[in-house]
């Protein structure tokens, strides 16, 4: 049986492929790029050799090959390379999804159901065929026993059909979440049979059995990860897959020191790197392989939305309720000394959570921003109506005495007050202290400034390095002070995913994405707006809002951006003429 449903064009813009209601791909807003029957990705060779063996690095210890749930520390990359999705987004594109497991894809006219035609030749690894109850399964799992984010993100599919071995429908409790048909697209496939007697929410290092690129070959927890290419990986020869994941084995070893990582890039112990920290791109790579032309040094330029980088406040804590005290903090930030002293003047300073979008706030809000925001004034910041936010800005010196008098009066107006030198509240006596919870040594040379300037203040402020599972434990049940964030999902467009970082339901989930347990009328209604916009007008007015009130509200103390790829690799790698927009396009190299 083949359901035939209408696509809702208004919303979802989608080529017609042969069949006449089916179509070949989802686009948020815009037209596919790629039509019907499309060949390959422009940013692929369809030609390229499919062989060699690739040596990288992961910063991060691991104890599980299973990345979709809560428990664990997953191994790089186990969610892309062994479980292929329904769909798969390109790289050159916003938002849009084409073929994999699925051929095609009907989306209701009411956006109340979404039905998929399976590829009859998509497989698992052990040559077992994907069906439509795999499809069924996969959803029951991850709705039931995913990670908190998996739950929230298909919660509002309701029910699901099986008509015969190749088609599925879904059917959605609400048409108004503007992301869930993609959603439902991205959803990683499991097998049944493998799952069926198999404990999905536990953390393991049984190798699982997947339909992707790769499996895995080897792996030692906290050490060393294996993949080798799949055989007869069945989806080689599909548009959406043809001159990728090009090289046959692939080993990530574990580096938890970055100077030693660094070290052993120069030694050949591995042959790419994506570097993060300004200094070691500016003075570790002048060693005899980058003269002798063995390394390469490249500096591509991406569209990539920014996101928000930077110190968040746990607002659980009282300390941080107040948005003085927040304001009075981040005052202490002096970013232009830093990215002088320390970056090499790198990087342009974050000013929005949706930096290098149209969805960032500038000036004054809008008159459609004011009509929706004025309702809610007494629950937001007064300057939120009149005057642009701004970012303090220093002469570069690290001298910064007008700010930290800002700061000092912030704090006393918000009951903190100087006693014996110790910064304490008027009340309580209890002394103002901070913590700043990391997992990267690199961040420590920010927060000694910042500690320098808070120690004038009278605030005692200290860095707690943890490794990589104290991290995880500590965030996942809001176990801090200040931590670091970086907000930014690949996607162009805003949308569900706001949902889980700033609405009040998700506040006291553990795990949950709410890392500031901010909590506020205005943003609940705001990201609920965002998910439901049916434009990109609408969308722009909406985004630009809650990007106000979480700058006004001083919600995390921003860092920094860089709008570059800085990569360095052993000069062992063909690589396609044609780069991707939002990807470094690694898995479209191959090696020599």
């Amino acid at each position: 049986m083949r359901l035939s449903l209408v696509p809702f064009v208004a919303l979802l813009s989608m080529c017609v492929s042969s069949s006449a209601h089916a179509v070949h791909a989802l686009s948020l807003f815009d037209a596919p790029k790629y039509p019907p029957y499309f060949g390959h990705f422009s940013y692929v060779n369809p030609e390229a050799p499919k062989g060699g063996k690739v040596n990288l690095y992961y910063p991060a210890p691991f104890d599980s090959l299973n990345p979709f749930v809560l428990k664990g520390m997953p191994a790089p990359l186990a969610n892309v390379l062994l479980h292929d999705s329904l769909m798969t987004p390109s790289l050159d594109e916003a938002q849009t999804y084409y073929p994999l497991i699925a051929r095609d894809v009907d989306l209701a006219a009411n956006r109340l159901s979404m039905s998929f035609l399976l590829n009859k030749q998509a497989r698992f690894h052990d040559g077992t065929p994907i069906t439509a109850e795999d499809v069924a399964f996969s959803l029951k799992l991850l709705q039931e026993k995913g990670h908190p984010a998996y739950q929230l993100r298909y919660k509002q599919v309701k029910s699901v059909h099986v008509f015969g071995k190749h088609n599925i429908i879904f059917h959605f409790s609400s048409n108004e979440n503007r992301d869930l048909p993609f959603f439902v697209a991205a959803m990683p496939i499991f097998s049944k049979a493998y799952y069926q007697d198999r404990d999905f929410a536990s953390k393991t290092m049984e190798i699982p059995l997947g339909s992707g690129p790769y499996r895995v070959k080897k792996a030692q927890a906290g050490r060393f990860i294996t993949y080798e290419r799949a055989p007869h990986y069945w989806a080689n020869d599909l548009p959406s897959r043809k001159g990728m994941y090009n090289f046959d084995e692939l080993r990530f070893d574990v580096y938890r020191d970055e100077t030693v990582a660094l070290e052993a890039f120069k030694a050949q112990e591995y042959d790419f790197r994506e570097e993060y920290m300004a200094r070691s791109w500016a003075e570790g790579y002048n060693f005899p392989a980058v003269a002798r032309g063995e390394v390469k040094k490249d500096m591509s330029p991406h569209k990539m939305p920014r996101g928000m980088q930077g110190f968040i406040y746990n607002m659980r804590r009282e300390k941080f309720k107040d948005r003085r005290v927040r304001e009075a903090i981040a005052l202490t930030f002096d970013f232009e000394w830093m990215n002088r002293t320390l970056f090499y003047n790198s990087y342009s300073r974050n000013r929005s959570f949706f930096q290098n979008t149209p969805f960032a706030a500038t000036g004054i809000p809008s008159a459609e921003e004011v009509a929706f925001l004025e309702p809610y004034r007494d629950t937001l910041p007064p300057a939120l109506f009149t005057t642009p936010f701004e970012v303090p800005v220093s002469d570069g010196s690290g001298f910064i005495r007008d700010r930290l008098i800002k700061a000092d009066k912030l704090l006393k107006a918000a009951g903190w007050i100087i006693r014996d030198g110790v910064r304490v509240h008027q009340e309580t006596g209890a002394p103002l202290t901070i913590e700043f919870l990391a997992r990267q040594r690199s961040l420590e040379r920010v927060t000694m400034v910042m500690q320098r300037n808070l120690d004038i203040l009278g605030i005692q402020a200290n860095y707690r390095l943890v490794d990589e599972s104290q991290y995880q434990k500590r965030t996942e049940t809001y176990d801090f002070d200040i931590s670091t964030i970086w907000w930014n999902m690949g996607l162009v467009f805003p949308g569900y995913e706001q949902y889980g970082f700033w609405h009040c339901s998700q506040v006291g989930i553990e795990g949950g994405q709410n890392l500031a347990g901010f909590c506020n009328p205005a943003v609940d209604k705001l990201v609920d707006k965002i998910s439901h916009a049916r434009t990109k007008q609408d969308l722009e007015f909406s985004a630009r809002a809650l990007d106000r009130i979480l700058l006004h509200e001083h919600v995390v103390i921003p860092h920094f951006s860089l709008y570059n790829f800085r990569l360095a690799y052993w000069d062992k790698f063909g690589i396609p003429t044609i780069r991707p927009d939002y990807d470094n396009g690694f898995f479209t190299w191959w090696v020599k």
